[in-house]
């Protein structure tokens, strides 16, 4: 099971009352959030293996390289060295070290990567693993790693993690009419505003859709605006001309990585805490007895 622990704890940070704190007020609602979405994960599905992976770089270089305004409207402060700072609420991202500390001491395995995406992480996972593999998420992006014969599926929470969208090809072709490997040449085409990738300009979801039904892929459908005789019309021909270059650039932008120099880490889940000292110091400093009991509890279990 492969967590994109940032899409996580922004839904718990959102979806639990910031009026959950530690005894010295500062809000934990993030971090209990999270340790309850991990309980249930575990008590429903019983992974043999749990990774969280994080952004160690949320908007890397070479993707803004490739097509600047990726994620330029989350930026908060721009650094020389090292990566942007990212917009966030001012009471979620003190929580995050904590949420690291707390992964830390139970042994969950954590990776991020210098110059990559949490994504980026999961694709290469996804990709390396010889059995299942659940991909917890609640970025659409990631359904192009949707693999049935390989077992990849996406768990989509809908509402918390108790209720989650099961998402393999069937679901992919069912609702965008592409299969996982299709996926990225829908997202490019389409566009998505929240991480300011333009899309083609008249191209909407279900005419993209229907341009890869149609013409196979993305190269299908470019070779289609230079042969007169396809049947796009000529509006779809004149956007895609004038898109060229946006479209020679982002399937590597859209993509995920499969190929992240990973560092050696244990990604079998623990049954006891790696360092059942500071769990405690942990749950005392910031309150989180409760989440945690529940979460080693299931964990024993």
């Amino acid at each position: 099971m492969l967590l994109d622990t940032a899409s996580l704890y922004f839904r718990a940070y959102f979806g639990v009352p910031d009026s959950v704190r530690a005894p010295d007020g500062t809000p934990v609602n993030a971090v209990r959030g999270l340790l309850d979405f991990i309980a249930r994960l575990v008590q429903d599905h019983r992974p043999d293996e749990l990774v969280a992976c994080m952004d160690a770089d949320w908007r890397p270089q070479w993707r803004v390289d490739l097509i600047p305004s990726y994620k330029a409207h989350r930026v908060a402060e721009e650094h020389a060295e090292g990566p942007d700072e990212e917009e966030t609420p001012d009471t979620l991202a003190p929580q995050v070290p904590v949420i690291e500390a707390v992964l830390d001491a139970l042994g969950i395995a954590r990776v991020g990567v210098a110059g990559y995406e949490a994504d980026d992480v999961i694709g290469t996972l996804a990709g390396r693993a010889t059995g299942p593999v659940d991909i917890v998420t609640g970025d659409r992006d990631l359904y192009q790693l949707v693999d049935d014969a390989r077992g990849v599926r996406v768990l989509y929470p809908l509402k918390g993690v108790g209720t989650l969208q099961l998402t393999d090809e069937a679901l992919l072709r069912e609702k965008y009419g592409v299969d996982g490997s299709g996926y990225v040449d829908l997202a490019l085409l389409r566009g998505d505003p929240s991480d300011g990738l333009p899309g083609v300009p008249g191209i909407g979801e279900k005419t993209a859709a229907k341009l890869l039904d149609s013409f196979g892929d993305l190269a299908g459908i470019m070779a289609a605006v230079d042969d007169p005789r396809s049947k796009l019309t000529p509006s779809q021909r004149k956007r895609l001309d004038e898109a060229r270059d946006y479209v020679a650039v982002a399937p590597k932008v859209v993509r995920v990585a499969g190929d992240v120099p990973l560092p050696e880490f244990d990604p079998a889940l623990p049954s006891a805490p790696r360092d059942p000292a500071m769990v405690d110091a942990l749950a005392t400093r910031w309150g989180l007895g409760g989440a945690l009991r529940r979460l080693l509890v299931t964990l024993e279990g």
